[in-house]
């Protein structure tokens, strides 16, 4: 398929979680007319979450899905293309980048990924239904709405020992359930683990299933060395076994590490001169909305900057600027609005 026959693009942000649209936002009010490409499932790992309360700018928590939608609602405010399409294919030896689809293809003068990752699973029934009403994958985030509950974490190594002592802080009984009978972290985490008094090791255990329908009743777990199983009546489990980037589509095209994470310098470059990367599929270490959108923001940046100087990059797409009393439902003049620091126009496409 030649170039004709592909959707030329200046830039393509493979991805429509946070790091994603946040840089899609930056890109659009720099002058770029992105194309995201969102995936089936649009919104990233976030959209899971019931409650976030550390997202900067809300008081009262917000639910990670209507925090997603607003974040959409504002880069189509800014003249983003969204569509609901995986990248299935990259091709990026060439000057030009190519995005193959299901429904197409495209050629880009820069890509920026954000595809993010996904925690690693126990596999058993119930969790799906249960994630975000008593089943979490990050400590970080959920520690604290369980409160003086009791709570369990599955897992052995650094993350799973560093979250429990990060719960033990609100929950007040926390029971780490290994597979193992030693930790695979590093020893000074073990320490404290164990020097915690609120904090019970169950050695050589697995869990076996979930209790409750609408929320998480309960844990059947056994001992693996003498099949021997048990109840544990917990209010919240915690998955701490690790995460999976999401970088099928990439490899052997960019740089990996051991892990598969892309590799990127501080500035979100990539290994490849005009392909950037943000968010958690770049990340092993915080998995952090905040974080994911803050490198989001570079990306685009460094992505802007990068078109701007390319010699042949293709035409940005027409913008026009959104007629601003369709939005202005403040009653206020656009000087007003542009005085006390509000936006006073937005881009979109024709």
């Amino acid at each position: 398929m030649n170039h004709k026959n592909r959707q030329e693009e200046n830039l393509i942000i493979i991805g429509g979680g946070p790091g994603g649209l946040s840089a899609s936002i930056y890109a659009a009010r720099n002058g770029v007319a992105p194309l995201v490409l969102n995936g089936p499932e649009p919104g990233g790992q976030i959209t899971t979450t019931s409650e976030l309360e550390n997202y900067p700018g809300f008081p009262k928590s917000i639910g990670g899905f209507e925090l997603t939608q607003k974040m959409t609602k504002q880069a189509e405010n800014f003249g983003v293309r969204l569509e609901y399409e995986s990248a299935e294919e990259v091709d990026f030896s060439g000057d030009k980048f190519i995005v193959k689809t299901e429904a197409g293809e495209y050629i880009a003068d820069s890509i920026i990924i954000a595809t993010g990752s996904e925690p690693k699973t126990l596999g058993l029934d119930k969790e799906d239904s249960l994630r975000g009403n008593g089943v979490s994958y990050c400590a970080t985030c959920d520690a604290a709405f369980f409160r003086n509950k009791e709570v369990a974490i599955v897992g052995g190594g650094d993350t799973a020992l560093w979250e429990a002592t990060f719960l033990a802080k609100f929950a007040s009984k926390v029971y780490i359930l290994h597979r193992r009978d030693k930790f695979r972290g590093a020893k000074i985490l073990g320490d404290r683990v164990k020097a915690k008094e609120n904090i019970e090791i169950l050695w050589n255990t697995e869990v076996k299933n979930l209790k409750g329908e609408k929320k998480l009743e309960g844990l059947r777990i056994f001992n693996n060395k003498t099949d021997e199983e048990s109840g544990l009546d917990v209010d919240g489990l915690f998955v701490a076994i690790g995460h999976q980037p999401r970088t099928k589509c990439l490899k052997g095209q960019i740089e990996l590490d051991d892990y598969g994470y892309i590799v990127t310098d501080k500035k979100q470059h990539t290994n490849i001169e005009g392909v950037f990367a943000c968010g958690d599929v770049q990340d092993p270490d915080y998995r952090q909305v905040v974080i994911a959108a803050g490198s989001g923001a570079k990306a685009a940046i460094e992505a802007s900057e990068y078109i701007e100087e390319k010699e042949d990059s293709f035409p940005a797409k027409e913008v026009k600027i959104k007629n601003y009393n369709e939005d202005n439902k403040s009653g206020k003049s656009a000087d007003q609005e542009k005085e006390e620091g509000g936006l006073s126009l937005s881009l979109n496409l024709d």
